[in-house]
């Protein structure tokens, strides 16, 4: 059975020990991800390392990428986590969004760089639009329509363009600093590019 096949179905039911035991198998392939690389990486060498058999890894997750996804998920969430309590602290709408990209390129570069085995799930889940990375993106558009929207009733910005497309416009605008698959490319653009970039975007928002 290759890693990337679906076993047969998982039982419907799973108490609390389950839960345990997911957390057990998500923690030991972070580790082996970490240190071996995600590609390099097969669920039986995970199930050697944890002393567990693969079809009872198997019964947690349907393939490697499953795994993945657990990890990144995880990784992601902590991140969005970082990013809106700075937002949070952050008094207008104005000084929300230059926090915003501030904290989301830094927090980006510290969870993609730390460890660069690690970088290659973040990587290969945003170049195979993984859910996890799909969501991500969902979650972070969300983050940046609730402060247009929010600068828009305090006056602070603009309110004739659409704000779908200001807030795909933003995250064009920010993709180099926070998108795994490019964000490498412009290391030696940080900080001062997202400074750049927020200032701009803050330019083209005013009334």
């Amino acid at each position: 059975m290759s890693d990337n096949s679906a076993p047969p179905a998982v039982a419907a039911t799973r108490g609390p020990s389950a839960h345990s035991v997911r957390d057990q198998i998500i923690q030991a392939a972070q580790d082996h991800f970490s240190h071996y690389g995600y590609a390099k990486t097969t669920v039986a060498d995970l199930a050697k390392e944890i002393g567990f058999s693969k079809a009872y890894i198997y019964r947690f997750f349907e393939s490697k990428q499953a795994i993945g996804e657990a990890i990144c998920t995880n990784c992601l969430t902590i991140l969005r986590t970082e990013v809106q309590n700075a937002v949070a602290e952050a008094d207008s709408a104005t000084e929300k969004l230059r926090t915003f990209v501030r904290a989301l390129s830094s927090e980006s570069a510290k969870l993609f760089f730390v460890d660069r085995k690690l970088y290659e799930i973040a990587a290969f889940s945003a170049s195979e639009r993984w859910n996890s990375a799909r969501h991500h993106w969902s979650e972070v558009r969300a983050m940046v329509q609730e402060i247009i929207v929010l600068g828009r009733d305090s006056g602070e910005f603009e309110r004739k363009t659409p704000i779908d497309e200001v807030c795909r416009a933003i995250l064009y605008a920010i993709s180099p600093f926070a998108d795994p698959l490019s964000l490498e490319r412009h290391l030696d653009l940080l900080p001062d590019g997202p400074t750049e970039i927020g200032g701009l975007i803050l330019r083209s928002l005013a009334p």
